[in-house]
Formats: structure tokens, C-alpha cells, sequence
């Protein structure tokens, strides 16, 4: 997400000002801060410093410092994560009280130092000034009015059944989509499973739909998600909304693949042909992320000197890229359908023990780097954001060795705002599209491949698809609490969507089987759902992807917000500029343009 376009995330204080300019701060509140006066009745000065709960073994900051004898000081905090507030003597060796608080936006708080009781302890005693606002009121509006759109998708196609209404809403919520557009691409999602008579198979709608509802979560999640917290990345380890995205469209590359390579290679497509597309997409990918989505006109003229090289379509290219060389070499072009075998149970496995051994490779050397390649300065295998994060002992390992290996490899050319650079106070650049964390998108990508093999195989079994689906769900879903020890930073190895961790993938993979198998089941097999209005951005993913990132910051998509204090504009705005894309990729839709790479 573009750091520009995110609002007061950070938890350091952004104003100290003496209680005399209190009126400025209470004007000055925004959404996601909360104003908390310190009012010492010490006859000394005290010193005022924080941590959030969500940095791990961080160091405390300073957050004020209040002169004695009932002066005070006010400061704005961030209301988006709890805190750790700490109160000491003027020295700083004595720690008077210590708390743990989330507050709330809007809130005015008061803390009342005051001298030692009988037993010697201090006391800081809390008050309410002003009750905070309910944050939470703009999106549980947003959500039932969603929910009860999303419910006249579905209540409208079942009315439709059963009498007749007007060609619009014919049009828009049934509209016949088995066989709408070309099959052939880096994004079909056919069956492949044509017939002998070679008719051309029904679309899968339910891929389209989960593709296209990833996307149109990224697309608001992009324009700020209405400033909550959880709609942004997660500084380090931990999972938000944000950080689901990107996992499910890799995913679906890996479906897609299987799906659309099988029907090529069936329909006797040679390898040159193949390895052209191939080649292709994948320089087409990596121009358009390179010179369209990594800069512009905003940056200001051109400059290598912080021109970034990783990208999100330049690592989707590069999985695209291996995951299709991987099918296209040791695919299959025929299913057994008689043959009795042990493993006839498990013969989506073993019929490409190939390909399982070159991700076994992979994920091998993922391991091996990770956890045995020395970084100067740094512990070996540390998985930390550095910073003040780990007691401020390892302030440059940011990523450790994928933070090392990119460094290394591009210099400054890589993403300057990373995640972690607010909460853990980072210096050292830090990309989520790095090389090494590419490794485990490919991995995930593979997952994709696995649940495309299961519908090629099991073909009009669906029992049999959907109990695979949940099967590996459950393994994956075990494999990543194994892992992670089902805590955000404790773990073997953390859930982290900056390193694409091992048990970020396997998290990542349960996730998207049971949501693939439940569309699946919803769309394909009971027909309950068309699919609107997420099929038609799933259906145009390419075009709205770079459409939403080069336009987001004009009108109509985004205007300049007046009302700040509050989250009610800023997810209007992000709600808009969502739709209007949706809206987009629907007109699109009605004219059969689809942009195809």
C-alpha cells in the first residue's frame, strides 16, 4: 500500500505541546488519535515514555516530559494499537507506574501523578476528559449496507427464475457468462475438460469470482481501507486484510496455469508456441510493474537513484514465468483413467513427482539461506524488523538475510517505505517483493497448481474435489499453526507477509483451498451464486490492477478529504474509488473488452 495515502498510523507522538495550547491539539485531533494530558502533582519532574503492545520487545520511546508541581503536559497518541505507558522520575532510574491501554479515537484522557501513598508507592490515577467516538460506527454501516447489496445478488436471480422482470436486471445479475470470453490465457479458467466431440468447456465462474473478489479487496485496501488499522499491512509478523491479497492472486496463477496449459497442450499447441506465451506474459509483466506501477509522474522527473526494481507484477511475472515452465515440462497432457495403482488416491501427487521435487528444492534452499546465511552485524536466522524492535539490539538486521540479499543486490533501488519503518523506527530499506521472499511465492503459487490438478483429475466428481480441498486445507491450516506455535511472534518461524515466511505460504494455502472450495461449491456445483459483481473485475484483473494504480490519486477515485476527524470520509472514498472499478470492469464487461496479455 502507498504509505502516502495512510493517515496516522504512526504510534509515535506526532505533537507535544504544553496544556496551554490544549485547545490546538482538540482541534487538531484526527481519526486514529486519541489527546492524553499528564497533569504531575510531584514535587519533581517526571518522564513520560510509551512502547506499543504490537512492537515485539521494543524500546521505549519518549513520549513527554512534566514539569512538577501540578504543571501538565498534553500530547496526541495513535488509538490504533494498545499501549505501554510508562511514568518515571526526572533521572529516568525509577519507574513510578506503569500501564496497558487502548485508547479510543477522539477520546480525551487524563493521567493524575501523584506522590507516594503510606507504603512508599506512587499512584497515576486515570480520568475520561471527553468519552472517545465509536471508530467502528462508519463500517458497520459500510457493512450492512454491502450485505445488503450482496443479498440482492442473490435474492434477484432466484426472483428472476420465476417471472419475468426487465432486461436490465436481466443483464446484470444473469447474464450468461459459461462461455463470454477467450479461454486461452495466463487467466482462464476453464475446466479442461472438453469433450470428445472438442465443444469448448464452461468457464470455472468460481475462480473468476475469487480472483476478482481478491482484487477488489486489494483495490480498497490500496486506497486506504478508510484508515483502519487492520485494512493496512501488519507492521511485521501478523496478519491484517491487507495482507491476504497478494497470496490469493498468486494462488489463483497457479490454478489458472494447470487449467489453461492442460487445454493447450491438449489441443496439441507445440512447445515453441507454449514457451512464446510464456516468455510473453512474462516480459509484459515485468515492463508494465517496472515502468508503469513503480513510478509516476507524482515521483517527480525520473531518477535511478531511487527508481525501484522489485514490484508486485514484477513477482507475480517471475511466479507466472517458473509455474509455467514447471507445466508445461512435466505436465501431463492425459489423465489415466483406467490404470489401478496404491496410489490412485493420491495420483494428483504422484503423477508429478517432478514437480514436487523442484519445490522441495526450493523451499530448501529458502530454509537453508534463512536460517544458515551469515549477515554481517546480525544474529544468524534472524527473522526480526530490526529497529528498536528485539530490545534495539539489531537496529540494521531489518529482514535479516532477504533484507541482506536485497541490499546487496539493489543498493537503494528497492522499497523505502516498508511496514515496519514507523512502528520499529527501521532505517534500512526493505522490499516485500525481495528476492528471497519470491522463492515462497512460488511455493504458493504451486499450492494454486495443486487445487487446478485436483479439478483436472477429479473431473465432474465434485465430492471428491471438495474433500481435497478441505484436506489440504486442514494439513496446511496444521502445518502453519505448527509453526507460527498459533502466535503472532513467538513462533519457529512467524506468519510474516514482508519475508513471505514458510508459515505465511502454508496459512496463506489453507485459506485460499477453503475459499476456492467454498465459491466452488456455492457457484460451480449448487448454482446459487453467479459470481456478481466480483466475476467482472476477476474477468478484466489486469486492466483494473494497473488502472486502480496509476489513477487512484484523481478525481473522480480520490478527492481531498475536509472532514478528518473521523473515519466516515475516508472510507467513503476508499468505498467509491472501489466501486467505480467494479463499475468499470462491468461496463467493460457489457462491451466484451477484455484485456489479455
Amino acid at each position: 500500500m502507498d504509505s502516502s495515502r495512510t493517515l496516522c498510523v504512526s504510534l509515535a507522538v506526532l505533537l507535544l505541546i504544553s496544556s496551554s495550547s490544549a485547545g490546538t491539539i482538540q482541534r487538531a485531533l484526527r481519526m486514529n488519535q486519541a489527546l492524553l494530558t499528564f497533569h504531575n502533582q510531584l514535587p519533581e519532574e517526571v518522564q513520560v515514555s510509551f512502547t506499543s503492545d504490537y512492537c515485539y520487545k521494543c524500546l521505549y520511546q519518549h513520549l513527554a516530559s512534566v514539569k512538577p508541581n501540578n504543571n501538565n503536559a498534553s500530547v496526541m497518541i495513535s488509538t490504533q494499537f494498545s499501549l505501554t505507558v510508562q511514568v518515571e522520575s526526572g533521572g529516568g532510574a525509577t519507574a513510578l507506574c506503569r500501564w496497558s491501554q487502548t485508547y479510543q479515537e477522539g477520546g480525551h484522557y487524563s493521567v493524575w501523578i501523584q506522590g507516594p501513598d503510606p507504603s512508599g508507592n506512587h499512584t497515576c490515577s486515570h480520568s475520561i476528559d471527553r468519552p472517545p467516538n465509536n471508530a467502528y460506527l462508519p463500517i458497520v454501516a459500510a457493512a450492512l449496507l454491502l450485505a445488503g447489496t450482496a443479498l440482492l445478488f442473490v435474492v434477484v436471480p432466484f426472483i428472476l427464475r420465476r417471472r419475468r422482470t426487465s432486461p436490465f436486471l436481466k443483464a446484470v445479475c444473469c447474464r450468461d457468462l459459461q462461455n463470454s470470453v477467450d479461454h486461452d490465457g495466463a487467466h482462464a479458467s476453464e475446466t479442461a475438460v472438453a469433450d470428445s466431440r472438442g465443444t469448448r468447456p464452461p468457464r470455472l465462474l468460481s475462480l473468476d469470482t475469487f480472483r476478482g473478489f481478491s482484487l477488489t479487496v486489494m483495490v480498497f485496501v490500496n486506497y486506504g481501507g478508510g484508515g483502519y488499522w487492520f485494512f493496512e499491512h501488519a507492521p511485521w509478523n501478523g496478519l491484517t486484510v491487507a495482507d491476504l491479497v497478494m497470496p490469493w492472486f498468486v494462488f489463483i496463477i497457479g490454478t489458472s496455469v494447470v487449467l489453461a496449459f492442460s487445454s493447450m497442450q491438449r489441443r496439441g499447441v507445440s512447445l515453441l508456441q507454449l514457451l512464446g506465451k510464456i516468455t510473453w506474459r512474462t516480459v509484459v509483466l515485468m515492463l508494465l510493474g517496472f515502468c508503469f506501477l513503480n513510478y509516476s509522474p507524482r515521483d517527480g522527473l525520473l531518477s535511478w537513484s531511487w527508481l525501484r526494481i522489485p514490484g508486485v507484477l514484477q513477482r507475480l511475472a517471475f511466479t507466472y514465468f517458473v509455474l509455467s515452465l514447471l507445466q508445461t515440462f512435466w505436465g501431463r497432457k492425459a489423465i489415466p483413467q483406467s490404470e489401478n495403482h496404491w496410489w490412485n488416491p493420491v495420483q494428483d501427487v504422484v503423477l508429478f513427482w517432478p514437480q514436487w521435487l523442484m519445490i522441495f528444492l526450493l523451499e530448501t534452499l529458502w530454509l537453508c539461506i534463512t536460517f544458515l546465511l551469515p549477515v554481517p552485524n546480525c544474529p544468524t536466522g534472524y527473522l526480526g524488523a530490526g529497529g528498536i524492535g528485539d530490545n534495539g539490539l539489531y537496529p540494521n538486521c531489518t529482514g535479516g538475510a532477504a533484507g541482506y540479499i536485497d541490499r546487496w543486490m539493489f543498493g537503494d533501488n528497492m522499497y523505502r517505505y516498508p511496514t515496519c519503518k514507523k512502528l520499529y523506527l527501521t532505517v534500512q530499506p526493505f522490499d516485500p517483493e525481495g528476492i528471497l521472499g519470491t522463492i515462497n511465492s512460488i511455493v504458493m503459487g504451486f499450492l494454486g497448481m495443486q487445487a487446478g490438478k485436483i479439478i483436472v483429475f477429479y473431473k465432474r466428481k465434485n465430492g471428491h474435489i471438495l474433500s481435497r480441498y478441505l484436506i489440504w486445507a486442514v494439513i496446511l491450516g496444521i502445518s502453519a499453526a505448527i509453526l507460527s506455535k498459533c502466535t503472532r511472534d513467538g513462533g519457529f518461524i512467524p506468519v510474516n507477509k514482508n519475508l513471505w515466511s514458510l508459515s505465511y505460504v502454508m496459512c496463506m494455502g489453507a485459506l485460499s483451498f477453503l475459499l476456492l472450495g467454498g465459491m466452488y461449491f456455492i457457484i460451480d456445483v449448487r448454482g446459487w451464486w453467479g459470481g456478481q459483481p466480483f466475476l467482472y473485475p476477476g474477468m478484466n484483473s489486469i486492466l483494473v490492477y494497473v488502472g486502480h494504480s496509476l489513477l487512484g490519486f484523481y478525481f473522480p477515485f480520490s478527492w481531498e478529504m475536509r472532514f478528518q476527524e473521523s473515519h466516515w470520509e475516508f472510507l467513503l472514498q476508499s468505498l467509491w474509488g472501489t466501486s467505480l472499478w467494479v463499475l468499470i470492469a462491468y461496463l467493460l464487461y457489457r462491451k466484451s473488452f477484455f484485456l489479455k496479455i
